[in-house]
């Protein structure tokens, strides 16, 4: 039985991962709180008054009133509970505020003098420290803060003008923080438990509802692996997990069809190599006892075994270049030749099909059609879509090819009168040994590869494609390739006649 509990599993992660960063964070609140409070208080006291200070100096350099200044002194004292004093640099007092706290007014006289001597030595824009309280009862500590309200010099920088320079001197209580940090950290004992406990609990909430989705996609993707390929994948409650799912869906279905078309390829292999086999061996078996000594049954029998080898030839050669294709084993051989030209040249092998049973193969010769690509490649799709219309055309047994420029393409057209091919088995015309619901016109032998043979030429030709069908009217296999723009040529060249210019247009245009 495997233990429940595994270390490397996205759940274990997940729930260690979201604990540890709250026992993290509580410490980090623990820290700042109980060891850092009392260090920060001062800094943000310290800063406070350095600003209240800045603003004091701005207003009276701004204005230069001494009445406006005492005014916001007086205002700063009884909202901030800080004692504010003026005196000129040697000791005249310019401002005392109404109303004061004794204790910092207490301290601004045993300080005052210590301030101002540690300024004016020193050439310290502003000087602080910090005093601590003289009683026993009270822990109350004072920061002691002076700075220059106004500066000016006698003769250089070095002589100060006491009478004219004038200092601003500010006091104020730093309370003890000890029985602050008693309270915060009961409180923080409750906040540490709360935080705990809501963070395992969500740890776990978070942790089952992502490894669920997860664990039942493994468990489809088990069942797949044994070749139950129709499985469905589920998502969870995450767009990711979600695509992972409809991903693998669609995967599961593709193998699916990748087997089933894998099963009638299999079939229809060992059909089609039966039946040639058979016959070999069992005309094989009657030249062995019957016709030996029969020159012309001989013959005979001989000839339907090398038709039956040429067939198994066919196969195995259609199936070996169908491979290759689909793995770009195969490489083109590009180069520009007339397609006009390939398609008259290639229908003449089917002059002997006119003669003997009667099919038409019209075809109306555009003139020169240049474009670029394998020519014995393109030859073949040809012929195997001719080949496709020979089997499938209607009583007429008239196969209609029709070539022509459309813009920067060339487009060719093999058509026949046929019953037609249903809508919705259009889309599988392509596949692989797919047999239509359309009866044959003529028992044609092949390999069952055609139109597969013809998708993958032109897709490997970079070249657009399609069917177009309708029951009762026929179809009509069509591929354009890219016109190669001509060379420009003097206007005394001969024109083509409108019969052999079929819908032509200039490429240059």
């Amino acid at each position: 039985m495997k233990n429940n509990l595994r270390f490397k599993s996205i759940r274990f992660k997940l729930f260690a991962y979201f604990i540890a960063f709250a026992v993290i964070l509580t410490i980090l609140i623990w820290i700042l709180q109980i060891f850092f409070l009392d260090t920060y208080y001062e800094d943000m006291k310290l800063k406070e008054t350095d600003r209240m200070a800045r603003t004091l100096v701005q207003q009276y350099q701004s204005n230069g009133s001494m009445t406006s200044l005492a005014d916001s002194i007086n205002e700063l004292t009884q909202d901030t509970d800080t004692f504010i004093r003026v005196e000129t640099a040697d000791g005249k007092t310019l401002i005392t505020p109404e109303y004061f706290g004794y204790r910092q007014f207490f301290l601004y006289r045993m300080q005052a003098a210590t301030l101002r001597e540690q300024l004016l030595l020193n050439d310290y824009p502003s000087y602080s420290e910090v005093t601590p309280s003289e009683s026993g009862e009270d822990n109350t500590s004072t920061l002691s803060y002076v700075c220059y309200l106004k500066k000016e010099y006698i003769g250089d920088t070095n002589n100060i003008n006491l009478s004219k320079s004038y200092l601003l001197y500010m006091f104020t209580p730093l309370y003890p923080v000890a029985s602050t940090i008693s309270i915060l950290r009961t409180q923080l004992i409750y906040i540490t438990v709360i935080a705990l406990l809501l963070a395992t609990s969500m740890a776990i909430y978070m942790a089952t509802h992502i490894s669920k989705p997860i664990k039942a996609i493994t468990q489809s993707a088990a069942e797949m692996g044994k070749g139950n390929y129709g499985v469905q994948f589920h998502g969870g409650h995450y767009e990711e997990i979600t695509e992972l799912a409809e991903t693998l869906t669609h995967a599961s279905r593709e193998l699916e069809k990748s087997d089933m078309y894998q099963k009638d390829l299999i079939a229809n292999v060992s059909h089609d190599l039966r039946t040639p086999l058979t016959m070999i061996k069992s005309y094989a078996e009657m030249i062995r006892d019957l016709s030996g000594d029969n020159p012309e049954k001989r013959e005979q029998h001989l000839n339907v075994i090398i038709d039956e080898t040429d067939r198994l030839n066919v196969l195995v050669d259609d199936m070996l270049n169908m491979s290759r294709m689909q793995q770009r084993v195969i490489e083109l051989e590009p180069a520009e030749f007339d397609l006009s030209e390939t398609v008259a040249s290639l229908l003449t092998s089917y002059d002997i099909l006119e003669q003997q049973e009667g099919y038409t193969f019209s075809y109306a010769n555009p003139g020169k059609i240049m474009v670029k690509g394998d020519e014995a490649k393109i030859k073949q799709v040809i012929n195997n879509l001719v080949n496709n219309a020979v089997k499938y055309c209607g009583e007429d047994k008239v196969i209609d090819i029709t070539l022509e420029r459309q813009g920067k393409k060339a487009r060719l057209e093999v058509t026949d009168h046929g019953q037609g091919i249903a809508p919705d088995e259009l889309s599988h015309v392509w596949e692989r040994y797919y047999k239509s619901s359309t009866h044959h016109v003529r028992p044609t032998e092949g390999s069952g590869l055609g139109l597969s043979i013809v998708k993958e030429i032109l897709t490997l030709h970079k070249a657009e494609y399609g069917v177009t069908s309708e029951l009762g009217s026929g179809s009509t296999f069509w591929f354009e390739m890219d016109l190669v723009k001509p060379p420009k040529q003097s206007n005394k060249a001969g024109s083509k006649s409108k019969r052999e210019s079929k819908q032509e247009i200039n490429p240059e245009d």
